[in-house]
């Protein structure tokens, strides 16, 4: 098994998430009005109260 840093996964891709979240927020609550950015620090504070640092991954889900 690989292991990933999780929080850095996050970060280095979070404005691909960040837009992801903000599209699926919008497709299931049409007419609500948020921050975008706060909803987003929020989803990653989650995050990383759910995972480990490291998290372990199949070997087949990491190329090097």
């Amino acid at each position: 098994m690989a292991k990933v840093k999780i929080e850095d996964i996050v970060d280095h891709l979070d404005s691909e998430f960040m837009r992801a979240l903000e599209e699926t927020i919008k497709m299931y609550f049409p007419d609500k009005s948020f921050d975008r950015r706060e909803l987003f620090r929020t989803f990653k504070r989650n995050i990383y109260r759910k995972c480990n640092t490291w998290e372990d991954v199949p070997d087949n889900f990491v190329e090097k």
